[in-house]
């Protein structure tokens, strides 16, 4: 007797467990308007997220779930924005011919699927239908143009704001002493031992000294992962290179080569065929980049001020 009441006792903690579940799953996380967004929503919208996150903390508790959280917070805040998005759309009246959807939709079917028949296992598989997917797509369309219309297009960078900030951020554009090098390098899969790889170097140096290209005797005999580029190492700083290899090579005057040097590992033969002072990037050079920092910036207030613009607009609860 005791026997059948520990397993009705069971059934009914079991039970008890899978209502847990499913009523934290269906729990309100907000409400834009007339649309209930559910903790269940907010995890799936965080998925990849989260599986990222347990491979990078997995085994910092702590730290993982603070991490979690904070997903979890963004995941939320861009469902809420999606549907303040969405409702903005049909509250404008605006319309969006089904032919794009479906156009995007065999269009996504072609370059992630294949094919329908792919497509339907995979939907089974994620419990999803494909009308369910073409509610997706239609909405991600939405949500691109509603962007594209209010933020991206509002956004122009003038030149006098990119020297502006040149002027203040020339730090950031300093480059230290560089060299443009190419290098030989012998290691342990070239030579047995330090005395063998420290001939064949000299050797390499004669060749070179009689005539030979730097960069061929590169291709034909370096062990290093440039030898295909014929050992061209491109414009280096001396701090990527190790002391005893920045200390050779800066010491070199452009066009000229060095001796055999030297290390527990290997044995190197440097060329520096070009050399520039340390300075400050033009503001030619890094213009482009300075742009595209404004226009993220910029992207990201325009937003912010849009997103709050319709917050005020619409009714918008979290719990």
């Amino acid at each position: 007797m005791r026997f059948f009441h520990c397993i009705a006792v069971a059934g009914i903690v079991v039970c008890l467990a899978a209502n847990s579940r499913a009523e934290l799953a269906n729990g309100v996380k907000a409400i834009v308007g007339s649309t209930v967004i559910t903790y269940q929503q907010v995890e799936d919208n965080a998925t990849k997220a989260i599986e990222l996150l347990q491979r990078e903390y997995g085994n910092d508790p702590d730290l993982y779930q603070k991490k979690l959280m904070d997903t979890l917070g963004d995941a939320l805040e861009d469902l809420v924005q999606r549907q303040l998005i969405l409702t903005e759309f049909e509250t404008a009246g605006y319309k969006l011919p089904d032919n794009i959807v479906d156009n995007e939709v065999e269009h996504r079917i072609r370059d992630q699927f294949g094919d329908r028949a792919t497509l339907t296992k995979s939907l089974q598989a994620e419990h999803m239908t494909f009308e369910t997917l073409r509610e997706q797509v239609r909405e991600q369309i939405i949500v691109d143009a509603m962007r594209q219309k209010y933020v991206s297009d509002s956004v122009i960078i003038s030149p006098l704001k990119i020297q502006e900030y040149y002027n203040a951020h020339k730090d950031d554009y300093k480059v230290e002493d560089e060299i443009h090098l190419r290098m030989i390098v012998l290691d342990s899969t070239a030579a047995a031992t330090p005395e063998q790889r420290k001939r064949m170097a000299q050797e390499i140096i004669g060749k070179i000294d009689e005539g030979a290209s730097f960069s061929e005797m590169a291709a034909i005999y370096s062990t290093g992962s440039q030898r295909n580029q014929g050992g061209d190492w491109g414009w280096v700083e001396r701090s990527v290179l190790r002391k005893e290899l920045a200390d050779a090579a800066f010491a070199l005057t452009p066009g000229k080569h060095s001796g055999v040097i030297e290390t527990p590992d290997a044995s190197y033969v440097m060329l520096v065929e070009e050399a520039h002072p340390a300075h400050v990037r033009p503001l030619s050079e890094v213009r482009d980049d300075i742009e595209k920092t404004l226009q993220a910036e910029e992207r990201t207030k325009v937003q912010k001020d849009w997103i709050d613009g319709l917050k005020k607009k619409t009714f918008v609860r979290y719990f």
